[in-house]
């Protein structure tokens, strides 16, 4: 936790906040912090500072946030269509679209993806929350990305992408005997990453309809957050 993220519901007065939970536990067991000690804060939503530890007991830590006058880095000029992912390695490609700053992700349907991933508990709002947030305290961010589960691959990507690519630089990351993905480009970007195993052709086929066009990175197939991870790095 490279920045101590506090919500509306942490103030208890103006400049004061309490925590508990897995923040409190950080402190204790990570920071080894103690009363009197400065931290780098952020409010979520806003803009990040400098806070002092007041008290810090066994089951609360009362913080002083006394400058909140730093802006968050700037979000990547990027929206990221993703094939739903496992659910084990959703969690961790969540912290890592946060922490990268992409601040628009779609969680997108496709024939590699199994059925009982859609069941998964780690896909209510709550939990998506939960990574996003780790991933912003990891990068020292304050600003949630946005998150749309789209369900069903063919009217999403007929209908919605094509305006959603509208004036973007349209990439679909895909193995096979495609261009390599550009590097360092100006400009908005759409880019559709699929499930291990590839999109299937008649998916490659309907991205390129809506506008965007296959990329690789090479020979090597790579974990899906490893991809992400990849491509905007070489992208940005």
């Amino acid at each position: 936790m490279n920045l101590l993220l506090l919500e509306d519901g942490d103030f208890v007065a103006e400049g004061r906040a309490l925590l508990r939970g897995r923040r409190l536990k950080h402190l204790h067991e990570v920071h080894r912090a103690e009363s009197g000690d400065s931290l780098r804060v952020g409010r979520l939503g806003g803009r990040m500072g400098e806070g002092r530890i007041l008290r810090l007991e066994a089951n609360e830590a009362e913080i002083a946030v006394e400058t909140l006058d730093q802006s968050p880095p700037a979000k990547l000029p990027l929206t990221l269509l993703l094939a739903l992912p496992r659910p084990k390695m959703l969690k961790r490609v969540l912290q890592t679209v946060a922490s990268m700053g992409v601040p628009r992700l779609v969680l997108l349907n496709s024939y590699r993806v199994e059925k009982s991933f859609w069941q998964t508990p780690f896909l209510t709002p709550e939990a998506i929350r939960e990574q996003l947030i780790l991933g912003l305290e990891q990068a020292r961010d304050t600003v949630l990305p946005e998150v749309v589960i789209e369900k069903r691959f063919k009217p999403f990507v007929e209908d919605r992408l094509p305006a959603l690519a509208d004036g973007t630089l349209g990439l679909v990351g895909h193995p096979g005997a495609w261009p390599p993905c550009p590097r360092a480009v100006d400009g908005a970007v759409t880019l559709a990453i699929g499930p291990e195993g590839g999109w299937i052709p008649y998916e490659v086929d309907k991205l390129q309809e809506a506008g965007l066009a296959p990329v690789q990175l090479g020979e090597r197939i790579l974990r899906v957050e490893t991809a992400v991870t990849a491509l905007l790095a070489r992208l940005f």
